[in-house]
């Protein structure tokens, strides 16, 4: 029993509701602290950054890499955890990419830069990667299974189609929606289970979509505040983001839950275990 554990356990007699709360938000809290903390030295950064030959861009690229590896090293996280972040890395790298040519320009990077492909600093990557870390860790500390899954094919099939429509969508028909509207007749019927410490829930997953999307609705804002990337009517003064943008990241959760579900079903099939620690504590 970690020192965590012991503190709540008097709640888990006398008040079991509040001690299942503190835990579902104690590892949501851990779940995001890979994206929280790049979060936190965006806006630091653009709080007070000092005048040294080092970019702005450049520090939160080592400073992305040194909280993975402090992750790696107290063994918070996997080789194969990392594995993911890179994929996520990868895929977010060739869309910026694309997305930040002269010929679509969608948003651009104010700041100069050294560590960059094209007009895309390499911090850039974290910051998807960020969703893939929440994801794998959530997956892990909540212990999710689903009831109501539909056909892996199907499910790829979408995953797929939502990751081609954010390059065609300049070109051809833009069928995010079609998108949207395939994904809620998919996913109507299933249930994401979790357990956040004794009991276990469940809630619609189409739902747990939508509200992991308005976080990150909410982070992209704050990035945008923060000057880390702009999009344009930005360039002469924060506005927020208009909420269309909400599509966007929706499809992008529901990419990132699919590819994950993916890589955790062919995890199972060869019995990979990932690391036992999820919420840090010392055992007393």
């Amino acid at each position: 029993m970690t020192s965590i554990e012991r503190a709540l356990l008097p709640l888990s007699r006398s008040h079991p509701a509040i001690h299942e709360f503190l835990w579902f938000g104690l590892k949501q809290a851990w779940a995001c602290i890979f994206g929280g903390l790049l979060l936190v030295g965006i806006l630091g950064t653009r709080l007070w950054y000092p005048d040294i030959p080092l970019a702005r861009y450049d520090f939160l690229v080592f400073y992305a890499v040194s909280i993975q590896l402090a992750l790696f090293f107290l063994k918070l996280e996997s080789w194969r955890e990392i594995g993911v972040i890179l994929l996520f890395h990868m895929m977010a790298t060739a869309m910026e990419l694309f997305k930040t040519s002269e010929a679509i320009g969608s948003w651009s990077y104010p700041e100069n830069s050294f560590l960059r492909i094209g007009a895309v600093p390499l911090f850039t990557g974290f910051m998807y990667s960020a969703i893939g870390s929440y994801m794998a860790r959530a997956w892990r500390g909540f212990h999710f299974s689903f009831t109501g899954f539909p056909p892996l094919w199907v499910a790829a099939t979408i995953a797929v189609l939502a990751y081609a429509n954010f390059f065609t969508h300049h070109y051809f028909f833009d069928i995010r929606w079609l998108l949207i509207i395939a994904g809620a007749f998919a996913f109507r019927k299933t249930f994401i289970h979790f357990k956040p410490k004794n009991f276990e829930l469940r809630m619609p997953l189409l739902l747990g979509f939508c509200l992991v999307a308005v976080f990150i609705y909410i982070a992209e804002n704050l990035g945008t505040f923060a000057r880390a990337w702009q999009y344009p009517g930005q360039e002469n003064g924060w506005k927020p983001v208009h909420f269309s943008k909400f599509t966007a990241w929706y499809l992008l959760m529901q990419l990132s839950f699919i590819l994950i579900y993916s890589l955790r079903r062919l995890e199972a099939k060869l019995g990979v275990q990932g690391p036992e620690k999820i919420i840090p504590g010392k055992a007393v």
